[in-house]
Protein backbone atom coordinates (compact mmCIF):
# COMPACT_ATOMS: atom_id res chain seq x y z
CA UNK A 1 0.00 0.00 0.00
CA UNK A 2 3.17 2.81 0.66
CA UNK A 3 4.78 1.29 -2.42
CA UNK A 4 1.81 2.14 -4.35
CA UNK A 5 1.08 4.97 -2.64
CA UNK A 6 4.70 6.53 -2.99
CA UNK A 7 4.83 5.34 -6.95
CA UNK A 8 1.97 7.23 -8.16
CA UNK A 9 3.04 10.50 -6.79
CA UNK A 10 6.56 9.71 -8.62
CA UNK A 11 5.51 8.41 -11.78
CA UNK A 12 3.35 11.30 -12.57
CA UNK A 13 5.92 13.80 -12.98
CA UNK A 14 8.09 11.54 -14.49
CA UNK A 15 5.39 10.37 -17.42
CA UNK A 16 4.51 14.03 -17.77
CA UNK A 17 8.67 14.70 -18.29
CA UNK A 18 9.34 12.00 -20.63
CA UNK A 19 8.06 10.46 -23.67
CA UNK A 20 5.67 8.33 -23.16
CA UNK A 21 6.97 5.38 -25.15
CA UNK A 22 10.23 5.48 -23.60
CA UNK A 23 8.95 5.99 -20.02
CA UNK A 24 7.47 2.48 -20.67
CA UNK A 25 9.81 0.88 -22.13
CA UNK A 26 12.22 2.09 -19.45
CA UNK A 27 9.63 0.82 -16.64
CA UNK A 28 9.28 -2.62 -18.76
CA UNK A 29 13.24 -3.01 -18.68
CA UNK A 30 13.89 -2.27 -14.75
CA UNK A 31 10.67 -4.78 -14.33
CA UNK A 32 12.11 -7.73 -16.55
CA UNK A 33 15.28 -7.12 -15.04
CA UNK A 34 13.62 -7.29 -11.61
CA UNK A 35 12.01 -10.82 -12.85
CA UNK A 36 15.04 -12.02 -14.02
CA UNK A 37 16.92 -11.56 -11.05
CA UNK A 38 14.24 -13.30 -9.12
CA UNK A 39 14.56 -16.25 -10.77
CA UNK A 40 17.77 -16.82 -10.67
CA UNK A 41 17.49 -16.06 -6.76
CA UNK A 42 14.74 -18.79 -7.03
CA UNK A 43 16.50 -21.32 -8.73
CA UNK A 44 19.78 -21.17 -7.12
CA UNK A 45 18.30 -21.36 -3.13
CA UNK A 46 17.33 -24.24 -1.31
CA UNK A 47 13.60 -24.71 -1.59
CA UNK A 48 13.88 -25.15 1.90
CA UNK A 49 15.01 -21.48 2.39
CA UNK A 50 11.23 -20.77 1.39
CA UNK A 51 9.46 -22.82 3.82
CA UNK A 52 9.97 -19.92 6.94
CA UNK A 53 8.51 -16.75 7.03
CA UNK A 54 11.51 -15.45 8.82
CA UNK A 55 13.45 -16.48 6.47
CA UNK A 56 16.17 -14.17 5.15
CA UNK A 57 16.49 -15.71 1.69
CA UNK A 58 12.82 -15.75 1.28
CA UNK A 59 12.44 -12.17 1.23
CA UNK A 60 15.69 -11.49 -0.72
CA UNK A 61 13.24 -13.53 -2.84
CA UNK A 62 10.83 -11.59 -2.48
CA UNK A 63 11.84 -8.17 -2.77
CA UNK A 64 12.76 -8.07 -7.02
CA UNK A 65 9.44 -9.94 -7.86
CA UNK A 66 7.64 -6.94 -5.86
CA UNK A 67 9.95 -3.96 -7.44
CA UNK A 68 8.84 -5.54 -10.89
CA UNK A 69 5.05 -5.38 -9.84
CA UNK A 70 5.69 -1.69 -8.51
CA UNK A 71 7.49 -0.34 -11.50
CA UNK A 72 5.44 -1.80 -13.81
CA UNK A 73 2.74 0.41 -12.83
CA UNK A 74 4.20 2.96 -14.72
CA UNK A 75 2.03 1.18 -17.48
CA UNK A 76 -0.99 2.48 -15.23
CA UNK A 77 -0.31 5.78 -15.61
CA UNK A 78 1.00 6.28 -19.10
CA UNK A 79 -2.43 4.31 -20.86
CA UNK A 80 -5.15 6.65 -20.00
CA UNK A 81 -2.30 9.83 -21.14
CA UNK A 82 -1.66 7.99 -24.43
CA UNK A 83 -5.49 7.89 -25.16
CA UNK A 84 -5.87 11.61 -24.82
CA UNK A 85 -2.90 11.88 -27.56
CA UNK A 86 -3.76 8.48 -29.81
CA UNK A 87 -7.62 8.79 -29.77
CA UNK A 88 -9.50 11.22 -31.03
CA UNK A 89 -11.84 12.81 -28.20
CA UNK A 90 -15.19 12.07 -29.30
CA UNK A 91 -13.54 8.33 -28.82
CA UNK A 92 -11.86 8.86 -25.55
CA UNK A 93 -14.50 7.10 -23.91
CA UNK A 94 -15.03 3.80 -25.75
CA UNK A 95 -11.54 3.04 -25.67
CA UNK A 96 -11.51 3.80 -21.42
CA UNK A 97 -13.78 0.84 -22.51
CA UNK A 98 -11.80 -1.11 -24.42
CA UNK A 99 -8.77 -0.72 -21.64
CA UNK A 100 -11.63 -1.99 -19.10
CA UNK A 101 -12.00 -4.91 -21.15
CA UNK A 102 -8.85 -5.97 -21.16
CA UNK A 103 -8.62 -5.16 -17.56
CA UNK A 104 -11.57 -7.82 -17.33
CA UNK A 105 -9.66 -10.36 -19.30
CA UNK A 106 -6.85 -10.33 -16.93
CA UNK A 107 -8.85 -10.48 -14.26
CA UNK A 108 -10.29 -14.00 -15.64
CA UNK A 109 -7.31 -15.64 -16.42
CA UNK A 110 -4.14 -14.93 -14.64
CA UNK A 111 -5.93 -16.00 -10.71
CA UNK A 112 -6.61 -19.59 -13.15
CA UNK A 113 -3.10 -19.12 -14.90
CA UNK A 114 -1.35 -18.67 -11.63
CA UNK A 115 -3.25 -21.25 -9.62
CA UNK A 116 -2.76 -24.12 -12.21
CA UNK A 117 1.35 -22.88 -12.84
CA UNK A 118 1.79 -22.87 -8.77
CA UNK A 119 0.10 -26.38 -8.67
CA UNK A 120 2.60 -27.70 -11.08
CA UNK A 121 5.58 -25.93 -10.53
CA UNK A 122 5.80 -23.80 -7.83
CA UNK A 123 7.11 -20.03 -8.51
CA UNK A 124 9.33 -21.52 -11.62
CA UNK A 125 6.97 -21.69 -14.59
CA UNK A 126 5.13 -18.69 -13.39
CA UNK A 127 8.36 -16.51 -13.36
CA UNK A 128 9.45 -17.94 -16.67
CA UNK A 129 5.73 -17.05 -17.96
CA UNK A 130 6.12 -13.07 -16.52
CA UNK A 131 9.40 -12.86 -18.19
CA UNK A 132 8.18 -14.26 -21.48
CA UNK A 133 5.42 -11.59 -21.32
CA UNK A 134 7.50 -8.88 -20.68
CA UNK A 135 10.12 -9.48 -23.51
CA UNK A 136 7.09 -9.67 -25.65
CA UNK A 137 5.72 -6.13 -23.89
CA UNK A 138 9.34 -4.93 -24.47
CA UNK A 139 9.38 -5.93 -28.19
CA UNK A 140 5.80 -4.18 -28.72
CA UNK A 141 6.63 -1.00 -27.79
CA UNK A 142 9.61 -0.31 -29.57
CA UNK A 143 7.44 -1.73 -32.83
CA UNK A 144 5.20 1.04 -32.20
CA UNK A 145 5.48 4.88 -32.96
CA UNK A 146 3.20 7.23 -31.08
CA UNK A 147 3.65 11.29 -32.58
CA UNK A 148 3.51 13.14 -29.30
CA UNK A 149 5.00 16.80 -28.27
CA UNK A 150 6.95 16.42 -24.95
CA UNK A 151 4.91 19.65 -23.31
CA UNK A 152 7.46 20.90 -21.34
CA UNK A 153 10.12 24.00 -21.81
CA UNK A 154 13.69 22.83 -21.89
CA UNK A 155 14.64 24.69 -19.04
CA UNK A 156 11.65 23.40 -16.88
CA UNK A 157 13.25 21.33 -13.89
CA UNK A 158 11.10 17.95 -13.18
CA UNK A 159 9.43 18.57 -9.56
CA UNK A 160 7.98 15.40 -7.73
CA UNK A 161 7.23 18.45 -4.96
CA UNK A 162 3.51 17.22 -3.83
CA UNK A 163 1.57 20.42 -3.29
CA UNK A 164 3.08 21.25 -7.12
CA UNK A 165 0.60 18.54 -8.07
CA UNK A 166 -2.34 19.47 -5.51
CA UNK A 167 -1.71 23.05 -6.77
CA UNK A 168 -2.35 21.82 -10.21
CA UNK A 169 -5.55 19.56 -9.26
CA UNK A 170 -6.67 22.47 -7.45
CA UNK A 171 -6.37 25.22 -10.52
CA UNK A 172 -8.89 22.75 -11.73
CA UNK A 173 -12.58 23.71 -10.60
CA UNK A 174 -14.34 20.53 -9.03
CA UNK A 175 -11.53 18.29 -10.24
CA UNK A 176 -10.33 17.71 -6.44
CA UNK A 177 -14.17 17.41 -5.42
CA UNK A 178 -13.89 14.31 -7.92
CA UNK A 179 -10.75 12.83 -6.69
CA UNK A 180 -11.97 13.20 -3.32
CA UNK A 181 -15.14 11.16 -4.22
CA UNK A 182 -13.54 8.04 -5.74
CA UNK A 183 -11.06 8.00 -2.72
CA UNK A 184 -13.91 7.74 -0.17
CA UNK A 185 -16.31 5.25 -3.09
CA UNK A 186 -12.69 3.24 -2.57
CA UNK A 187 -12.56 3.64 1.43
CA UNK A 188 -16.01 2.61 1.61
CA UNK A 189 -15.76 -0.35 -1.59
CA UNK A 190 -12.52 -1.88 0.22
CA UNK A 191 -15.11 -3.67 2.58
CA UNK A 192 -15.78 -6.23 -0.20
CA UNK A 193 -11.97 -7.13 -0.45
CA UNK A 194 -11.73 -9.39 2.37
CA UNK A 195 -15.34 -10.19 3.03
CA UNK A 196 -17.02 -11.80 -0.57
CA UNK A 197 -15.18 -14.89 -0.65
CA UNK A 198 -15.88 -15.81 3.30
CA UNK A 199 -19.47 -14.50 2.50
CA UNK A 200 -19.51 -16.74 -0.69
CA UNK A 201 -17.81 -20.10 1.13
CA UNK A 202 -20.82 -19.71 3.53
CA UNK A 203 -23.41 -20.41 0.82
CA UNK A 204 -21.20 -23.16 -1.09
CA UNK A 205 -18.16 -25.36 -0.82
CA UNK A 206 -15.10 -24.30 -1.92
CA UNK A 207 -14.47 -25.53 -5.27
CA UNK A 208 -18.44 -24.30 -5.98
CA UNK A 209 -17.26 -20.65 -4.97
CA UNK A 210 -13.63 -21.05 -6.77
CA UNK A 211 -15.29 -21.71 -10.00
CA UNK A 212 -18.17 -19.02 -9.60
CA UNK A 213 -15.78 -16.39 -8.64
CA UNK A 214 -13.62 -16.96 -11.93
CA UNK A 215 -16.58 -16.55 -14.08
CA UNK A 216 -17.91 -13.47 -12.30
CA UNK A 217 -15.09 -11.82 -13.70
CA UNK A 218 -16.78 -12.21 -17.00
CA UNK A 219 -18.40 -9.25 -15.99
CA UNK A 220 -15.57 -6.87 -16.49
CA UNK A 221 -15.04 -7.91 -19.84
CA UNK A 222 -19.04 -7.27 -21.16
CA UNK A 223 -18.78 -3.72 -19.18
CA UNK A 224 -15.66 -2.62 -20.92
CA UNK A 225 -17.02 -4.09 -24.04
CA UNK A 226 -20.09 -2.45 -24.25
CA UNK A 227 -18.67 1.02 -23.36
CA UNK A 228 -16.40 -0.18 -26.21
CA UNK A 229 -19.29 -0.24 -28.95
CA UNK A 230 -21.62 2.00 -27.51
CA UNK A 231 -19.72 4.76 -25.25
CA UNK A 232 -20.55 6.82 -22.22
CA UNK A 233 -22.63 9.24 -24.08
CA UNK A 234 -22.59 13.25 -23.39
CA UNK A 235 -22.23 13.58 -19.61
CA UNK A 236 -19.68 11.01 -18.06
CA UNK A 237 -19.87 12.35 -15.32
CA UNK A 238 -23.92 11.73 -14.63
CA UNK A 239 -23.05 8.39 -15.67
CA UNK A 240 -20.04 8.03 -13.47
CA UNK A 241 -22.97 9.24 -10.06
CA UNK A 242 -25.71 6.99 -11.87
CA UNK A 243 -23.29 4.02 -11.85
CA UNK A 244 -22.31 4.49 -8.47
CA UNK A 245 -25.79 4.81 -7.27
CA UNK A 246 -26.74 1.25 -9.08
CA UNK A 247 -23.32 0.18 -7.79
CA UNK A 248 -24.33 0.69 -3.98
CA UNK A 249 -27.99 -0.53 -4.52
CA UNK A 250 -26.30 -3.70 -5.50
CA UNK A 251 -24.81 -4.05 -2.28
CA UNK A 252 -27.42 -3.88 -0.40
CA UNK A 253 -29.65 -6.06 -2.18
CA UNK A 254 -27.41 -9.36 -2.97
CA UNK A 255 -27.00 -9.49 1.11
CA UNK A 256 -30.29 -8.84 2.17
CA UNK A 257 -30.87 -12.63 2.31
CA UNK A 258 -28.19 -15.85 2.36
CA UNK A 259 -28.88 -16.38 -1.20
CA UNK A 260 -25.78 -17.84 -3.56
CA UNK A 261 -28.43 -16.75 -6.08
CA UNK A 262 -28.41 -13.20 -5.51
CA UNK A 263 -24.49 -12.68 -4.44
CA UNK A 264 -23.71 -14.18 -7.55
CA UNK A 265 -26.44 -12.11 -9.58
CA UNK A 266 -25.58 -8.65 -6.89
CA UNK A 267 -21.78 -9.40 -7.98
CA UNK A 268 -21.61 -9.98 -11.62
CA UNK A 269 -23.99 -6.71 -11.94
CA UNK A 270 -21.33 -4.75 -9.84
CA UNK A 271 -18.48 -6.22 -11.97
CA UNK A 272 -20.20 -5.05 -15.24
CA UNK A 273 -20.90 -1.55 -13.67
CA UNK A 274 -17.15 -1.09 -12.61
CA UNK A 275 -15.49 -0.41 -16.08
CA UNK A 276 -18.61 2.56 -16.04
CA UNK A 277 -16.87 4.18 -13.28
CA UNK A 278 -13.87 3.53 -14.34
CA UNK A 279 -14.43 5.02 -17.92
CA UNK A 280 -15.79 8.02 -16.98
CA UNK A 281 -13.61 8.99 -13.99
CA UNK A 282 -10.92 8.46 -16.94
CA UNK A 283 -13.02 9.86 -19.20
CA UNK A 284 -13.45 13.43 -17.65
CA UNK A 285 -10.21 13.67 -16.54
CA UNK A 286 -8.73 13.37 -20.19
CA UNK A 287 -11.67 16.28 -20.81
CA UNK A 288 -10.75 18.87 -18.50
CA UNK A 289 -6.60 18.66 -17.59
CA UNK A 290 -3.96 19.92 -20.01
CA UNK A 291 -1.97 16.90 -21.46
CA UNK A 292 0.94 18.14 -19.70
CA UNK A 293 -0.42 17.42 -16.44
CA UNK A 294 -2.24 14.54 -16.91
CA UNK A 295 0.26 11.80 -16.21
CA UNK A 296 0.63 14.03 -12.31
CA UNK A 297 -3.18 13.76 -11.94
CA UNK A 298 -3.50 9.82 -13.13
CA UNK A 299 -0.37 9.31 -10.79
CA UNK A 300 -2.17 11.14 -7.91
CA UNK A 301 -5.53 9.74 -8.50
CA UNK A 302 -3.95 5.95 -8.50
CA UNK A 303 -2.05 7.12 -5.37
CA UNK A 304 -5.54 8.00 -3.40
CA UNK A 305 -6.96 4.48 -4.65
CA UNK A 306 -3.90 2.61 -3.70
CA UNK A 307 -3.96 3.62 -0.39
CA UNK A 308 -8.17 4.04 0.57
CA UNK A 309 -8.62 0.43 -0.86
CA UNK A 310 -6.31 -1.43 1.69
CA UNK A 311 -6.59 0.72 4.38
CA UNK A 312 -10.31 0.30 4.31
CA UNK A 313 -9.75 -3.59 4.45
CA UNK A 314 -6.99 -3.76 6.97
CA UNK A 315 -9.93 -2.10 9.13
CA UNK A 316 -12.44 -4.27 7.74
CA UNK A 317 -11.63 -7.01 9.83
CA UNK A 318 -11.74 -5.91 13.50
CA UNK A 319 -14.72 -4.23 12.68
CA UNK A 320 -16.42 -7.38 11.68
CA UNK A 321 -14.55 -9.29 14.68
CA UNK A 322 -15.54 -6.77 17.65
CA UNK A 323 -18.76 -5.29 16.13
CA UNK A 324 -20.46 -6.63 13.59
CA UNK A 325 -20.54 -10.59 14.74
CA UNK A 326 -21.29 -9.85 18.30
CA UNK A 327 -23.95 -7.44 17.20
CA UNK A 328 -25.43 -10.10 14.97
CA UNK A 329 -24.77 -13.25 17.19
CA UNK A 330 -25.61 -12.29 20.67
CA UNK A 331 -26.31 -8.52 21.01
CA UNK A 332 -29.36 -6.46 19.79
CA UNK A 333 -29.29 -7.38 16.63
CA UNK A 334 -30.34 -10.82 17.33
CA UNK A 335 -33.56 -9.32 18.56
CA UNK A 336 -34.29 -6.35 16.26
CA UNK A 337 -33.66 -7.99 12.98
CA UNK A 338 -32.36 -11.50 13.41
CA UNK A 339 -36.26 -13.26 12.78
CA UNK A 340 -36.02 -11.97 9.29
CA UNK A 341 -32.54 -11.28 8.32
CA UNK A 342 -30.60 -13.86 9.88
CA UNK A 343 -28.42 -14.43 13.00
CA UNK A 344 -24.72 -15.51 13.27
CA UNK A 345 -21.48 -14.35 11.26
CA UNK A 346 -22.29 -14.84 7.71
CA UNK A 347 -25.45 -12.24 8.46
CA UNK A 348 -22.74 -10.09 10.05
CA UNK A 349 -20.88 -9.71 7.07
CA UNK A 350 -23.98 -9.35 4.96
CA UNK A 351 -24.93 -6.71 7.57
CA UNK A 352 -21.56 -4.86 6.78
CA UNK A 353 -22.42 -5.03 3.16
CA UNK A 354 -25.87 -3.76 3.44
CA UNK A 355 -24.68 -0.71 5.57
CA UNK A 356 -22.07 -0.04 3.44
CA UNK A 357 -24.33 0.04 0.53
CA UNK A 358 -26.40 2.87 2.86
CA UNK A 359 -23.69 4.81 3.62
CA UNK A 360 -22.24 4.80 -0.19
CA UNK A 361 -25.79 5.37 -1.66
CA UNK A 362 -26.06 8.50 0.73
CA UNK A 363 -22.58 10.28 0.37
CA UNK A 364 -23.06 9.87 -3.75
CA UNK A 365 -26.76 11.45 -3.60
CA UNK A 366 -25.36 14.31 -1.56
CA UNK A 367 -22.76 14.75 -3.77
CA UNK A 368 -24.64 15.17 -6.66
CA UNK A 369 -26.40 18.49 -5.23
CA UNK A 370 -22.83 20.09 -4.33
CA UNK A 371 -21.38 23.22 -6.24
CA UNK A 372 -18.44 21.03 -7.14
CA UNK A 373 -20.34 18.58 -9.56
CA UNK A 374 -22.80 21.15 -10.58
CA UNK A 375 -19.54 23.10 -11.99
CA UNK A 376 -17.61 19.78 -13.02
CA UNK A 377 -20.48 18.77 -15.36
CA UNK A 378 -20.67 22.15 -16.77
CA UNK A 379 -16.54 21.88 -17.62
CA UNK A 380 -17.02 18.23 -18.93
CA UNK A 381 -19.75 19.26 -21.40
CA UNK A 382 -18.15 22.27 -22.28
CA UNK A 383 -14.96 20.63 -23.30
CA UNK A 384 -16.59 18.17 -25.58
Amino acid sequence: MIAQLISGLIFGPLVDHHYKRSIMITGEILALIMLLLGLGIYQTTSPIDFIHPDSINLWIFILPIFLSVIIGNIRNVVLPTLTTIMVPKSLHDKANGLSGTITGMTYLIAPMLGGFLLSISGMFWALVIAIFIKIITITHLYSIKINEILARHKDQKISFNISATVQVVKNIPGLLALLIFNSINNFIGGVFGPLVDPYGLSLVNQKTWGIISGLLSVGFILGGWWIAKKGLGKRPLKILFVTNILMWIVCILFAILPSITLLVVGVFVYFVLTPFAEASEQTIIQKIVPKRYQGRVFGLGQSIESAATPLSTFAVGPIVQFIYIPFMSTGLGVKLIGSWFGTGEARAIALLFVTSGIIGLALTILSMSTKSYKILAASTIASR
